[in-house]
């Protein structure tokens, strides 16, 4: 069993950042067991903070017995990923340096994925049928505005319900467009490639 602790921001990727990893592992092989503890949310301005996010990955580390991987996944907001992320990652792997690690930073929010695959979503959850992909989604500030602004009437996106929903559906490869989201594919399944590594060293056939 492959565990992954995760450090999250928002309410809406405690559910959904799991389903996302299981998703992936899938991608990489249909039988792997991953095992995922709850995640751990924690505000995005909290956890810049010096010495908070050495401390969550302490913390997520424990959860997993100390043989799993921490992933770390927040939005960039207004800062550059290429930037902050390394930083970050800097700084988490100081305080545990014999796990697997990755920090994803989404370029502006976690939904701009969702709106470099919407041909993918048509028709699911309240989306209409004809939805199509913006021009440079990692562009757009407020995407979880432009989702509500394509739903009919009164109806808005709910990070709460939908983003995990959104999770479970979206493309992949539409996705991989965004640079943000082809790194976060690429950080997890090399976590889980890690993690397969080493519980094959561990337990040789």
């Amino acid at each position: 069993m492959l565990q992954v602790a995760c450090i999250v921001e928002g309410h809406g990727e405690v559910p959904a950042v799991p389903e996302l990893v299981r998703r992936i592992a899938r991608d990489l092989d249909p039988s792997l067991a991953i095992q995922i503890p709850p995640p751990l949310r924690i505000p995005r301005s909290k956890l810049v903070q010096t010495g908070e996010i050495e401390r969550a990955v302490e913390f997520a580390a424990r959860k997993t017995g100390g043989t799993g991987a921490v992933l770390v996944l927040l939005d960039s907001d207004d800062d550059c990923p290429a930037q902050l992320g390394p930083a970050l990652l800097s700084r988490a792997k100081a305080a545990r340096r014999d796990i697997p690690l990755a920090v994803v930073l989404a370029h502006r929010e976690y939904e701009a994925w969702f709106l470099a695959s919407a041909e993918s979503l048509r028709g699911r959850r309240r989306l209409p049928a004809d939805l199509s992909a913006p021009p440079a989604p990692e562009s757009i500030r407020d995407t979880k505005g432009w989702l509500s602004n394509h739903m009919p009437g009164k109806l808005k996106y709910q990070e709460t319900v939908d983003q995990a929903a959104l999770t479970a559906i979206f493309d992949f490869t539409l996705a991989r467009r965004c640079r943000s989201f082809d790194k976060c594919y690429r950080d997890i399944t090399s976590l889980l490639s890690q993690l397969r590594e080493s519980s094959t060293e561990s337990h040789p056939s």
